[in-house]
Parts: structure tokens; sequence; C-alpha cells
């Protein structure tokens, strides 16, 4: 019985010493990455049947989900238990001012040496409006960039759940940015704030609702501090909208692009780059991003 006890531990120990060696970390399946190091308490809490939600059912602890290849630099090992959490780093989302990046250990391939980043290839325009067109309906994930989620958690931190439809505890769905992002296969910046200024600014300062939507190719994006709009055609617009009232809370939807433009001038106004000499509440831009062809 000592014997076992020792070898148990010599394992422990052995695998603590190669997590602490490794200096980088590459995500072998979608990984969800938090803002927080206790993921016990986010996915599957004391029972191990609950998900860690808001009042309108976000994890409002879920950055992102990291695509398969996603290189991360391993800053520090935060729980040394059986499962590593790791505090990482990773050129392919830019974090919040002041928050912290934290993962599983179980969905990565860890490496001492450096790895070459992800490599993502932008699809045609036409692959990217048929996954936009694909991903109708889908429900609003604060932080979800994976349609279909990531089964693992299932297995890893829940202990039985019974639920017909599972999907908010694999995180399916997709929050506004995170539908480019799923369109583009992560070619695209991962959040709103990297949008405002991605591409080329199209002229429309002082101009009417129905002028801007003249002007807009599919592709173009709409998009102010916080959420962003894709034209998906000449005619129509589709985003991934939060509404906490409503059934589902919300999730993607396709709109008349004049009528969607019409609806954010009577709360924003139209500007031809964001402003960002002071604080902008009632603005928008939009980008033209795709590459000519």
């Amino acid at each position: 019985m000592k014997l076992g006890i020792i070898l148990v531990n010599a394992l422990f120990f052995v695998t603590l010493l190669a997590a602490e060696a490794a200096e980088y970390g590459v995500a072998r399946i979608s990984t969800p990455v938090l803002n927080t190091p206790d993921f016990a308490a986010v996915f599957g809490g004391t029972n191990g049947m609950t998900l860690k939600t808001d009042r309108c059912g976000q994890v409002r602890e879920l950055e992102y989900i990291a695509l398969p290849g996603t290189v991360f630099k391993i800053k520090k090992i935060v729980s040394s238990k059986s499962i590593h959490i790791y505090q990482v780093e990773t050129d392919d989302y830019t974090a919040p001012e002041n928050t912290r990046l934290y993962i599983d250990s179980r969905f990565l391939r860890l490496t001492q040496s450096a790895v070459p980043p992800r490599r993502a290839l932008l699809p045609s325009r036409d692959a990217i409006t048929s996954s936009l067109t694909a991903a109708v309906g889908s429900r609003y994930v604060w932080g979800g960039n994976v349609p279909d989620g990531v089964p693992e958690l299932l297995a890893w931190f829940y202990k039985d759940i019974r639920e017909e439809q599972p999907g908010r505890f694999l995180l399916a769905g997709l929050d506004c940015s995170g539908l480019l992002y799923y369109a583009t296969g992560g070619w695209t910046p991962r959040n709103s704030v990297q949008l405002l200024t991605y591409g080329q600014g199209v002229a429309i300062a002082g101009k009417s609702s129905g002028d801007i939507a003249n002007l807009l190719q599919p592709l173009d994006l709409i998009v102010w501090n916080g959420h962003v709009i894709i034209v998906l055609d000449h005619q129509t617009a589709i985003e991934s909208l939060l509404e906490c009232n409503k059934p589902g809370n919300g999730g993607v939807t396709v709109t008349p692009l004049p009528q969607r433009i019409a609806e954010i001038m009577r709360m924003r106004h139209p500007m031809n780059a964001w402003p960002y000499s002071k604080k902008q509440s009632d603005t928008f831009v939009v980008r033209r991003w795709y590459p000519k062809q």
C-alpha cells in the first residue's frame, strides 16, 4: 500500500515539474478561456450540475473560446492540484484592461519551445456568407464563438446533465463579434473594441439612413463600442443580440438592412472614424475589411 502511495505521489510531482517547465501551450480542441481561475465554480459548481450565469443566463467569466491551434504563453500555474489551471497570454485575443486569462490544462498540448502561431486562412466571401446564414437561430452566448459548443465540458466538469438540449452547458452559441470570428475561421479580431478600427472606414458622417444603406457592401461592419452588426447582403443585416427579456435571451437574427440602420440612428449618429478622444455612447462607424477581389 505504501509503495502504491509513493508511486502516485511521484507521478504527481513528475507531472507538476513537467507543467512548470512548459512555457507554451497549444489548444488541442476548442478551449474556453476564462477571466477567473476558478473553473470548478463556473462549470459544475458544488453539486457538479450547475453553470454559473447572471440574470440573463450568461457566463460573464467567459472571455472567448480559443480555436484549435491557438498558442498560449504560460505565465504561471495557478492551481497545482491534479488538474492544473494556467494563467496565460495569447496574441489571438486582446484581453480587456486589467483582465487576466486562465485555461484548464486538459485543453492544451504543452511545449517548452516557442511554436508558430495558429494559421488562419481567410474564407471566400461566399463561404463566410454561408457560415453566417447557417448560424441564424443560434443562441446568444457571451464570449461564445463555437455554435456547437465544447462537448468536453460535460465530461470533465459535470456529473449528470439530463437536459434534452445541453447546449448551454457546452457554451454552444455566439456573441456579436463571436459570430464574425466563427464565420471567418478566426481571421478577424475577437472583440468589438478591436473592430472599431479594423479595415478601412466608410464615410457616413452626416448621411441619412437610406444613403448609408446604399453605400454598404456585403461583409461591411456596423460597429460601436460593445456591438457589431454584419452586412449580409445589400438588403440584409445579421447580428447576435442579447435580449434578456425575450425567450432564449436573444441570438443570431437577420433584419432588413435599411430598417436596422434606421433603428440605430434613432439612438446614434454616424461617424467616419471612431472618436477616441472622449467617451462616445451615441455614435457608430462602418468598417470595410474584406480584401477587394
